[in-house]
């Protein structure tokens, strides 16, 4: 070896050893950033916990200091502190979003925090990280038992035993709470407080305060916490309350519903004379039942029995008409109507009643999700099911039973139907008749019989219609009996005629045009209306034969030729429950004589 080469080799093993050395010293003594730590954990979703994630740290030397988070790549997504003197050992804390400058959430990740020290020439990557976790815990309820079907757990169950709710709720601070959706303002009832982590089942015995739940529809949600302080829920909730938006059912099987009592009439009108069938749910306990003519007070002969099955099979009246069907337990009864009508079309009047609102505003939970089944709240509904509460339809006593009852004492002679039956081309047809009377609001109706009635109004028939907020609305029957897609109302009906929102306090109705003597017998005015639907416009297929009007001239009994027909509109929500009144009774005669002969030449 050379000597220069001997000299090289003695200056490369000083280094070496000399640069041990150092490292050793460096090793050896403190960090330049010290005590640095963090919240391990942020959720930035204003639900006010965890929102933030704070750092903190303190230098072994006094430096100008900028702070920076940085994502999995190293780059800089807030910057927390720019160029900031800190002293050496005083421990200072920044607080961090989970946003970037712009007020924008970063994505879900691991994040770190960069710390630049000018003094010192470098910047320092903490090792340790933050996880911005805004994903809830997947949460559902997959059943209430003891049954397993896609339908609600009823309330009380046959044995007297609580019902059972299954979830999964993967986390911590697990509970369950039953709520009530089927009431104006969504309510929670009842809850098993927190659970043991894992818990997947929770039983309700049914009472709310110790007192049994009132009939009803509930859900069952279960909710969970993850580490990041996400909440999960089964079903999506605003305030803590479950969101129940327009169109979409509940997602899981949380549905609960309580009753003692139910009835479900025949959906089809049943021919007079002819056995009816129906479904009774007494919760296993016995039952009478009898039977009255709508309006009556005679009871129908041989129409008492007691019971304790679900099924009531009885021979209708010879009649045509509405009955009511009255079932008592000990403790509750329903009274559900029950459309009786001849083989052959009687008379020359057809009452079409509105089943498909009454099913459509009828609350009950078809497919076991916790929420009522309505055309209302854009959810589909089946035709053929249990009339909730006391049995009666929505409106059935103010509109559909007086008006029944006055064609009766008034010996009117009609067949009836229901819309339901039109749609499905069963029982009498439009064209067997002169007029057809709608008795009550006709909120939806399929399209085909829309354009049905329509037909029958262009041909020469006359429609009444006397309900409110009626014939602006759609909906689709399935063959499988299934009332779905239901339209919102639009501005126009289906004879087009525009019609204003539903006003109080109303007044006195003037007579101001009647070229059809709609209005003979009615002393030239409409005293006393409390409230009324004002026709804005008749349409452009219409032109207009009768009104009364209101003192500032807004048509509300409105009459018009339709093609060779006559549509005729009340437009007072309380007819027929004031047919007392003699201008009122004479209306309905005026009516029905038009009705009869169909429309005037």
């Amino acid at each position: 070896m050379s000597r220069v080469a001997r000299a090289v080799f003695a200056v490369l093993v000083v280094a070496t050893f000399g640069a041990f050395f150092v490292a050793q010293r460096l090793k050896n003594s403190p960090t330049v950033v010290q005590y640095l730590s963090r919240r391990p954990q942020l959720s930035p979703n204003g639900d006010g916990r965890f929102d933030t994630t704070a750092f903190s740290f303190r230098l072994k030397q006094t430096d100008d200091v900028t702070v920076d988070v940085v994502d999995a790549q190293g780059s800089a997504v807030r910057r927390l502190a720019d160029d900031v003197r800190i002293p050496a050992y005083r421990q200072r804390r920044f607080t961090w979003d989970g946003r970037r400058a712009d007020g924008s959430l970063v994505p879900d990740g691991r994040y770190r925090l960069r710390i630049t020290l000018r003094r010192e020439g470098r910047s320092i990557v903490a090792t340790s990280s933050v996880t911005k976790d805004t994903v809830p815990p997947k949460v559902r309820v997959t059943g209430v038992g003891p049954a397993q079907e896609p339908a609600p757990e009823f309330l009380p169950t046959a044995d007297g035993s609580p019902v059972r709710v299954r979830f999964t709720a993967p986390g911590r601070k697990v509970s369950v709470s039953v709520f009530r959706t089927d009431t104006p303002a969504v309510e929670r009832v009842a809850g098993s407080g927190e659970l043991p982590p894992g818990t997947t089942r929770w039983d309700w015995d049914g009472t709310v305060d110790g007192r049994r739940a009132r009939a009803g529809t509930y859900v069952a949600v279960a909710e969970s916490r993850d580490s990041a302080g996400n909440v999960g829920t089964s079903v999506p909730e605003r305030r803590g309350v479950p969101v129940l938006a327009f169109g979409r059912r509940l997602p899981g099987r949380g549905g609960i519903t309580v009753r003692d009592l139910a009835v479900r009439p025949p959906s089809a009108p049943t021919v007079a004379g002819e056995r009816a069938e129906i479904f009774v749910d007494a919760r296993g306990k016995p039952w009478r039942w009898s039977l009255r003519r709508v309006g009556g007070r005679r009871q129908e002969s041989g129409s008492r029995t007691s019971a304790t099955g679900a099924r009531l099979r009885l021979r209708t009246p010879g009649r045509t008409g509405v009955y009511l069907l009255t079932v008592n337990t000990s403790t509750h009864r329903q009274r559900v109507p029950l459309v009786v009508q001849r083989s052959a079309p009687v008379g020359r009047v057809l009452v079409v009643l509105p089943w498909i609102t009454w099913q459509g505003r009828n609350a009950v939970d078809d497919d076991g999700d916790g929420r009522a089944n309505t055309l209302d709240a854009g959810v589909g509904v089946r035709a053929d099911r249990v009339l909730a509460g006391d049995g009666l339809p929505a409106g059935f006593a103010d509109h559909e039973a007086p008006l029944l009852a006055f064609l009766d004492r008034t010996q009117r002679d009609y067949d009836v139907t229901t819309d339901l039956a039109l749609a499905r081309g069963t029982g009498p047809k439009l064209d067997e008749f002169n007029g057809v009377l709608l008795p009550g609001d006709a909120r939806w109706l399929t399209a085909g019989l829309g354009r049905a009635l329509r037909r029958f109004a262009q041909r020469g028939g006359t429609v009444a219609s006397l309900g409110t907020d009626s014939l602006r609305r759609q909906v689709t029957l399935t063959p499988r009996g299934r009332l779905v897609s239901p339209t919102v109302a639009t501005p126009a009906d289906l004879f087009g005629a525009r019609l204003r929102p539903v006003a109080s306090p109303g007044g006195t109705l003037d007579l101001l045009d009647d070229r059809i003597g709609l209005f003979k017998g009615a002393a030239g005015r409409f005293p006393g209306v409390g409230a009324y639907e004002a026709t804005a416009s008749v349409g452009p297929q219409a032109q207009q034969v009768a009104a009364a009007v209101t003192g500032d001239a807004k048509p509300v009994v409105v009459a018009v030729r339709f093609g060779k027909g006559l549509v005729v509109r009340t437009g007072i929500p309380d007819l027929a429950v004031t047919l007392g009144r003699p201008e009122r009774a004479a209306l309905i005669n005026r009516i029905w004589v038009l009705l009869s002969r169909g429309a005037p030449a």
